[in-house]
């Protein structure tokens, strides 16, 4: 009996040893690959074609360059400055640049490094971040648009990089379109049984940063959310200190842009306190 016994404990402790061992293996291949994860770029590079805007490339720091598609605004008006969102490149957005072109107002949208034209540069928060503020300073000094004129506006993804921007000073509205509370939420409700905070590279954590952001913002969101919980809009619309929250019925996370009623809020949130 107690070799039978002593026989069961070593086969329980090898298959321990195996499963913390399996364990710690998943977690070194997540860690590894988790920029693949959270960056899944479409394939291939396509540049936006819009008359009347351009597709600028922005010398950066260290050699980088950042990518922009500009429709500018008519005299007065203000200038929505979009960050897309996953799965999405700049060649995207030049339906919503024709939508804002038509409601009078211009159009400023930003690639992330490691999407579209920006492919070769590796994806991370700060690469996203730095691309962003490249962009901004070129529509401040080389295109004269004024700060005052410009309203940020982040779609999913893009989201937490439109909220970073407003800590820094960019932008006297800001639009969230299906945002996020933080990457490190969203990846821990995806992946339950990781210890994703550790884990973690690229956090965007946008929860933190807007009881400090003071200036109007506007939250929308799909109630069937399929990828981004409304519960996250919602949340988010607790922390913003002067914040409007628009939940669209039955709307999933891909179809709530396009439908008119949307737009139509969102260029009047743009328009309004701006003109």
């Amino acid at each position: 009996m107690d070799r039978l016994l002593r026989r069961a404990r070593r086969m329980l402790l090898m298959l321990l040893v195996t499963l913390v061992i399996g364990y710690v293996g998943l977690c070194v291949l997540v860690f590894l690959n988790q920029r693949h994860l959270l960056f899944p770029a479409p394939p291939g590079a396509r540049e936006p074609e819009l008359p009347g805007a351009s597709l600028l490339r922005i010398p950066g720091p260290e050699g980088s360059t950042a990518y922009a598609f500009h429709m500018p605004a008519p005299e007065g008006a203000p200038t929505v400055v979009h960050f897309h969102g996953n799965g999405e490149q700049l060649a995207d957005t030049e339906w919503l640049a024709r939508r804002y072109q038509e409601a009078g107002l211009g159009f400023y949208a930003v690639e992330f490094p490691g999407y579209g034209l920006a492919a070769e540069q590796g994806p991370s928060e700060e690469g996203a971040y730095a691309a962003a503020e490249t962009a901004l300073a070129h529509l401040y000094r080389e295109l004269g648009v004024p700060r005052e004129r410009t309203v940020l506006q982040g779609q999913s993804l893009g989201s937490g990089v439109a909220v970073e921007m407003a800590k820094r000073g960019h932008g006297v509205r800001l639009v969230l379109i299906t945002p996020y509370t933080s990457i490190v939420d969203m990846a821990a409700k995806v992946f339950p049984w990781l210890p994703v905070r550790l884990l973690a590279r690229d956090r965007f954590d946008s929860a933190s940063k807007a009881p400090g952001l003071k200036l109007p913002v506007l939250i929308v969101h799909g109630t069937r959310d399929e990828i981004i919980p409304t519960d996250m809009g919602r949340r988010m619309g607790t922390l913003f200190p002067n914040v409007t929250v628009r939940l669209v019925e039955g709307r999933r996370h891909n179809d709530i842009l396009g439908l008119p009623e949307t737009l139509h809020e969102l260029t009047e949130f743009a328009r309004d306190g701006v003109l």
